[in-house]
């Protein structure tokens, strides 16, 4: 699957904004686009570490976004061994 690499940032943003990950808003947002259910499916909350907390990791943009496309790449990858069982 292709996505415009700005629809995919805001994505990207709004996940984080939400404490959500990246698969649960594309897979809320499909949903709503086929009529299935119009709520957002509840899912626990994801605490993300801030920048610069004294209790905490500090993070890069660059670290961040490698976890994402981690998440993504797994996501598949656990597909497509589903696909092939």
């Amino acid at each position: 699957m292709r996505i415009d690499e700005t629809l995919l940032n805001e994505a990207k943003a709004y996940a984080a904004r939400n404490g959500r990950s990246l698969n649960s808003v594309m897979e809320d947002a499909l949903r709503q686009l086929l009529n299935r259910s119009t709520d957002t499916v509840e899912r626990p909350q994801i605490n993300l570490p801030l920048s610069g907390a004294e209790d905490g990791p500090t993070l890069t943009w660059h670290e961040i976004q490698e976890m994402l496309e981690l998440d993504d790449i797994e996501r598949v990858v656990g597909v497509r061994q589903h696909e092939d069982a």
